[in-house]
């Protein structure tokens, strides 16, 4: 998919004209209409305007993949990714402890 698809149909599902998207990223409804058609590249600055406003990632936008958050923004909270972290580091003898204390705390809180 194309960049300027994929800028077509976000502002499609999010119910905006050219006309309201070229206000938000303060350009002229020609120029945008441009990007979106293929006729113009889009400049970095603009990708990445566009990219905050929907709330996609610049991989999604660029057509690198169907994942809105992208190949490398993770969904995880803070504490969840220090907990992946320290598990890779442990020895296979502890993550199988860990694993069997997950297995026992789940069996418990149902």
């Amino acid at each position: 998919m194309h960049i300027y698809q994929r800028i077509r149909d976000m502002r499609e599902d999010a119910d905006l004209t050219q006309k309201q998207v070229a206000d938000i990223l303060y350009m002229h409804t020609t120029q945008y209409r441009r990007y979106e058609c293929g006729e113009s590249e889009i400049p970095f600055d603009i990708a990445v305007k566009l990219a905050d406003y929907y709330n996609v990632s610049l991989d999604y936008i660029a057509g690198r993949t169907n994942d809105k958050i992208g190949l490398t923004k993770s969904s995880l909270d803070d504490d969840e990714t220090n907990l992946i972290n320290n598990y890779r580091i442990l020895s296979e003898k502890n993550k199988g402890r860990i694993l069997e204390r997950i297995y026992i705390l789940n069996k418990y809180e149902k």
